[in-house]
């Protein structure tokens, strides 16, 4: 439903924005990266931000990976609702695993698509390919990721010439320039077209790279806040959240502490009678070598769960064990896309499959870092209230005059 002030979506209404909204998610913004480049003197929007703005500390969905957390962001539901629980699953209808990737896997509507069919110009950038489809699913207006700016057409994705219009040549994919490849571009087409939503969201590799306060890592956040401080003096309100945080998965030496828990299932009830999805799997290998917080397990009928689930607790760096139907309703996720089991890492322990399955070439030992629950999110406006586990960035801040930046719930304060 919608009217000339306000759209409904997911059972939530959104007031009409009365100046260009952007909103910003920093993939893998662990708090302390924004803390050490204020400190180093590097970032000084987001000083202002924190003293003149609202500056707030966020839990994410878990599993705390992008597809969720973006999706949680733009829809205003959890992923019980929505139905993106990972970047990566079991699809038991095609007996495969398979990327999370495909919009028909949503099974909510985007507040972004619900503006623009209410007659709202809105523009999206993302780094990855990845979220592109489900982030402007049923959308109309520009929607494209750096990754692949060079393909972006009209017909497809609501621009073309992007190259040109941003004035930067087409970034690696492991790159700090990606992200900035986003800025860039958000800034051009405020510029250009004044976009009424505009949703820009980065990629973690600096994150996983460069631990915060290192030299890449205060580069980084000094480039985003340059850009940041453009949005804001062009007229924009500026939200800033995250859908992760970051830390490391090393023991006081520095090795990776990794457990691989489909060669502990093979071994406890043998091979071929347990899957383990990690759904933090995506195509970026070099980032995080598929290793993640996070696995849902699939077991044979005639596997004794209560006994596995015992065993499986007491592994050192296990902090928990939940059957499909508790971990469902502890973190709002669909059951039907979990297996019989999740399971939980400790902060300093990262879950695999099988070493052969996990491509570690790419990882530093001195920097092993992986997505974590707690992120910093920000906005320009001061906020009157916050609601953990509800609110959260994209919705009109400049509708309420009062954003928070949190991603499990709606875009913007009832």
């Amino acid at each position: 439903m919608t009217s000339s002030t306000s759209v409904t979506v997911n059972g939530r209404t959104y007031r009409w924005m009365d100046r260009p909204l952007v909103v910003v998610c920093v993939d893998g913004c662990e708090p302390d990266y924004v803390t050490q480049a204020i400190e180093a003197g590097v970032a000084p929007y987001l000083r202002t931000l924190c003293e003149k703005g609202t500056s707030l500390l966020g839990d994410c969905v878990v599993p705390s990976f992008t597809n969720p957390n973006n999706l949680s962001i733009v829809t205003g539901v959890p992923p019980s609702v929505h139905g993106i629980c990972g970047n990566f699953f079991y699809d038991p209808e095609r007996r495969e695993e398979v990327m999370m990737n495909d919009a028909r896997y949503l099974r909510a509507g985007t507040i972004l698509a619900g503006f623009s069919e209410a007659g709202a110009t809105v523009a999206v950038v993302t780094a990855k390919d990845k979220l592109r489809g489900l982030l402007g699913h049923r959308m109309k207006g520009i929607c494209f990721s750096a990754e692949k700016a060079d393909r972006a057409t009209l017909a497809e994705n609501g621009i073309d010439n992007v190259l040109d219009l941003v004035g930067m040549p087409l970034p690696s994919v492991y790159s700090a320039e990606l992200s900035e490849f986003v800025f860039a571009a958000g800034v051009a087409i405020l510029k250009r077209d004044r976009p009424d939503v505009m949703y820009l969201s980065t990629t973690d590799y600096i994150q996983h790279k460069h631990a915060p306060g290192t030299p890449e890592a205060n580069a980084f956040y000094a480039m985003m806040s340059r850009y940041l401080g453009e949005l804001d003096r062009l007229g924009a309100t500026v939200a800033l959240t995250a859908d992760h945080g970051m830390n490391a998965k090393t023991d006081a030496a520095g090795r990776p502490q990794i457990i691989f828990l489909q060669d502990w299932f093979d071994r406890e009830v043998g091979p071929g009678r347990a899957r383990v999805i990690l759904p933090i799997t995506d195509p970026y290998v070099v980032h995080h070598g598929s290793l993640g917080s996070f696995a849902t397990c699939y077991l044979q009928p005639d596997v004794d769960l209560p006994r596995v689930s015992v065993q499986l607790a007491a592994l050192p760096g296990i902090e928990a064990v939940l059957p499909r139907a508790a971990a469902a309703e502890r973190f709002e996720l669909p059951d039907d896309r979990l297996g019989e089991l999740v399971v939980i890492s400790e902060r300093l322990v990262v879950i695999g499959t099988t070493p052969s399955r996990h491509d570690l070439s790419g990882l530093d030992a001195r920097t092993v870092a992986f997505p974590s629950r707690k992120f910093h999110c920000f906005s320009t406006v001061r906020c009157a209230k916050f609601r953990a586990n509800v609110d959260s960035a994209i919705s009109t801040s400049s509708i309420s005059h009062s954003i928070i930046a949190h991603n499990h719930g709606t875009m913007a304060l009832p």
